[in-house]
This record gives C-alpha cells, sequence and structure tokens, in this order.
C-alpha cells in the first residue's frame, strides 16, 4: 500500500520506501533467530541424546539409578537424555593384584610364607558386568582388596593339600610348582566369577620363603634324606661288590677247572708220548734204557742235602758199580 504526503517529493519518497521495505528484513532476521535456536536445541537434544562407548570399557545405561542395558560394542548408541538414562563406564581392562607374604600350613604341618599373583578382569558378558557393579559399585581398589582376601584364603587351603617337599625340595621332579599354581588359579576363578564376575586370566606364586622354625626342619629333612640316599648308594655299591666278588670267584674256579682238566690231558697226553717213547727206546735197547731210567730216578730223588747209606750193588747204584752185563743178573740175598 502506497502512502500519498503534501511533503516535499524527495522526503515524502524517503518515508514511503521506508515504511514500505521494514517488515521483510525483520522477518528474516527472526527466522534466521528461531532457526539457530532450534538447531542449538537439536543439537543438545542429540548430544543429550548420544553416548559413545569406550573400547576396552563397558557402559551400563541406568534410569534413575536401575541398570537398564549393557552396551558392550564399541560406538555410539542412543540414550535418554538424563535425568532419565545415565551412563556408567566399566572398564574391562586387565588387572593385576598381589597378596602380600600369606602366612600358610602345608599338609605336614609346617609353616611357609607365599606371594601370589593373580592377573584378572571384569568378564566382558553383560550379566557378569551388572554383577561386578552390583558387587564393588564399580570400584577397582575395592575389587582389588576383595581380591586379596580371596587369594589369602585360597592359598591356605590350597597349601593344605601339599608336604613341604612338594613345594621345597632339592629334586627338581618333585616340585610341584605348577600344580600348585593350577589348583590356586582354578579355585580363585570359580570364587572370584561366581562372587564378583571377574574372570581371573592367570595366577602364580610370586614369592616362597620359610620362617625359622621351617627352614631348619627343612633342613633336617634334607640332610636326612641325603643320608638315606647315601645308605642306599652304599648298600647298593656293596651288593654289586659282592655280586663282582662272587662272579670273579666262580670264574676263577670255572678257569682253574678248565686249566687243571687241560692241564691233566696234556699230562695224560705227555705221559702217553712219554711211555711210546720209553717203550720204543727199551725195546731198542734194554740195557741203555734201565741206566737211563736209574739216572733219572737218582735225579729225582737225590739233591745236594740228601745223605743216604745204601750198598752198592743196590738199584739204581748198581748201574755205577757194576758192567752192563752184570746188571742182568738178580740180586743176591
Amino acid at each position: 500500500m502506497k502512502i500519498h504526503s503534501i511533503s516535499p517529493p524527495g522526503h515524502a519518497a524517503k518515508v514511503g520506501v521506508r515504511r514500505t521495505d521494514s517488515p521483510a528484513p525483520l522477518r528474516r532476521k527472526r527466522a534466521m533467530r528461531i532457526g539457530i535456536a532450534a538447531l542449538l536445541l537439536a543439537l543438545a537434544v542429540l548430544t543429550a541424546c548420544l553416548l559413545d562407548v569406550n573400547a576396552g570399557s563397558a557402559t551400563v545405561v541406568t534410569r534413575f539409578g536401575n541398570p537398564q542395558r549393557v552396551l558392550l560394542s564399541p560406538g555410539l548408541a542412543w540414550r535418554l537424555p538424563a535425568p532419565f538414562e545415565t551412563p556408567v563406564n566399566v572398564d574391562l581392562r586387565i588387572r593385576s593384584t598381589s597378596s602380600g607374604l600369606q602366612d600358610v600350613g602345608t599338609r605336614d604341618g609346617l609353616r611357609v610364607l607365599v606371594q601370589a599373583w593373580v592377573i584378572w578382569k571384569v568378564k566382558p558378558d553383560a550379566d557378569h558386568v551388572l554383577h561386578f557393579i552390583r558387587a564393588v559399585q564399580n570400584q577397582s581398589d575395592e575389587a582389588a582388596r576383595q581380591i586379596r582376601t580371596f587369594i589369602g584364603s585360597t592359598l591356605e587351603t590350597t597349601t593344605s593339600n601339599y608336604v613341604l617337599a612338594d613345594i621345597v625340595n632339592v629334586d627338581g621332579k618333585k616340585v610341584k610348582i605348577a600344580q600348585f599354581e593350577q589348583a590356586l588359579q582354578g579355585q580363585l576363578q570359580t570364587q572370584l566369577l561366581n562372587s564378583y564376575g571377574i574372570e581371573v586370566i592367570q595366577a602364580g606364586i610370586e614369592r616362597l620363603t620359610l620362617p625359622a622354625v621351617t627352614l631348619n626342619a627343612t633342613v633336617d629333612r634334607m640332610r636326612a634324606e641325603r643320608e638315606t640316599i647315601a645308605a642306599q648308594r652304599t648298600a647298593e655299591g656293596k651288593r654289586l661288590a659282592a655280586e663282582i666278588h662272587s662272579r670273579a670267584d666262580r670264574d676263577g674256579r670255572i678257569l682253574e677247572a678248565e686249566a687243571a682238566v687241560k692241564a691233566a690231558t696234556i699230562t695224560a697226553g705227555a705221559q702217553r708220548d712219554a711211555a711210546a717213547i720209553y717203550g720204543k727206546a727199551w725195546a731198542s735197547d734194554p740195557q741203555l734204557y734201565t741206566l737211563l731210567r736209574s739216572l733219572d730216578t737218582l735225579g729225582a730223588i737225590i739233591n745236594t742235602r740228601t745223605r743216604l747209606v745204601l750198598r752198592t750193588d743196590t738199584e739204581p747204584f748198581r748201574a755205577l758199580v757194576q758192567a752192563p752185563e752184570q746188571q742182568q743178573e738178580p740180586l743176591k740175598p
């Protein structure tokens, strides 16, 4: 709509133009402000309804303090804006806890000081995450304190199933530390998972020492074991020595018997050969044979210390004083 005025032409034109064009820029500015406000409001609502689930953690969405759902996959997720729903982050990373030295007893009534360690984490499962939140109020320090308490009681029950020689021994084949650690881990895994939703990844012995009384008893036991082993080895050595002597005596007797048989055989053969030779000699010259046999006999029975008083006409001296033809005559009485 145009407005007519009696004012001067220039003035009337300016007034008319300002009154005609002023509503459009105002509407545009107002629409821009409303759009920006709506955008900011939408961003605020969007920000309030989005939550970020980080890797290595779980997010529990609570509604007025009551857990509604557990988000385990990293990324963005929807929720109602506060105060309707609130996210609670639960750390799922691996942690380690040490028990400190624990005074525990073995099956044979001796005391040992054992320090164990445990590597654990909250099991990435919705039920166990909620169990962890309810048990320790999502406080890792409180969870570590509870784990140390469980380690102490489990060490006591596990150690009572072993004698000291199974834990401390100079013979590596008799040490059962690996079996001890497996038993410790098995008990802790069951108890902590059921009580706190905590998964035990690994458990082991960090330090093992002995009190003075147990140390003295251990030294005495080791000394007795060494003495027993020494006595066993000494007895075994004596037994082996006796067996060796017995075998040597047996082998010696066998060799002597075999040598005697061979000697008898050789002697018999020699005597047979000698008899044959003597027979041939006597057959060829009986007088020479008689003379040689007499001389052999004299050589066998007479030496430098022998004193004999005999008749010279008796055998074998007859060969020295008589002629060969006279030796054939019989002796006179």
